[in-house]
């Protein structure tokens, strides 16, 4: 295990309307307001979305489960931001239900919001760390400095 200590810096209140691109505009508030390291947590529906529920196989490097939803789900999940060399990276981990179906995965594109999602984004004050390409699992993973 490794870790580092940081502080709370500034938080922010998010609302996603009907139809914004969850990931990207997210994405795009870090960068615009420059969170190197942060995380989230959020509340609302996605009316679809394609996200990995657990590798194919449990092999390394491992082979996503693509799974897409459509249709409106209830989600809430959390996340978190790192920076990488092409700017914020952000990761999203939800478990959603619609009907009696429930699932928990991954969100990684196509996530288009259903009436509102709302969040709040903590940011991280005075840790290094960063996102990069694992060469032996293929999977962008945290490196503390």
């Amino acid at each position: 295990m490794k870790y580092k200590e940081g502080k709370i810096g500034r938080t922010f209140v998010i609302k996603f309307e009907d139809g914004d691109d969850f990931n990207a505009e997210l994405t795009a508030l870090a960068k615009k307001e420059k969170v190197k390291t942060g995380f989230f947590v959020f509340l609302g529906s996605l009316r679809k979305a394609s996200i990995v529920c657990g590798p194919k196989k449990p092999v390394i490097p491992p082979d996503p489960n693509w799974i897409k939803i459509d249709g409106a789900w209830e989600i809430f999940g959390t996340g978190s931001v790192f920076t990488s060399k092409a700017g914020p990276m952000v990761h999203i981990h939800t478990s959603m239900g619609k009907g009696k179906k429930t699932l928990t995965g991954c969100v990684r594109k196509d996530s288009s919001v259903f009436i509102v999602i709302e969040a709040m984004l903590v940011e991280i004050k005075g840790v290094k760390a960063e996102k990069a390409i694992d060469p032996v699992t293929g999977i962008n993973m945290l490196k503390l400095g």
